[in-house]
């Protein structure tokens, strides 16, 4: 999931952004804020960056592996054909 210290630090940049008035407000805003990212996030479905970076490794190889099926067949049609 998101790192803990990603969440805080958008936290804190939000709460430092309160009107001057509302100051006395701060903490308790950082931290609903803090708990309302978490929950809001924990119900989206995000995978790591490095979960990310697998699977598009993965792609990677099986469109490879498909091209070079997709000649083999490719060969396979043309020689049967002229059989």
């Amino acid at each position: 999931m998101i790192d803990k210290t990603v969440i805080d630090d958008i936290a804190k940049r939000v709460s430092a952004n309160v009107p001057t008035g509302l100051k006395y407000l701060q903490e308790d805003l950082e931290k609903n804020l803090r708990t309302a990212l978490e929950a809001g996030l924990s119900r989206l479905d995000l995978v790591t960056r490095d979960e990310f970076d697998l699977q598009q490794a993965v792609l990677q190889r099986t469109r490879e592996k498909l091209d070079k099926l997709e000649k083999v067949v490719a060969e396979l049609e043309s020689n049967s054909a002229t059989d």
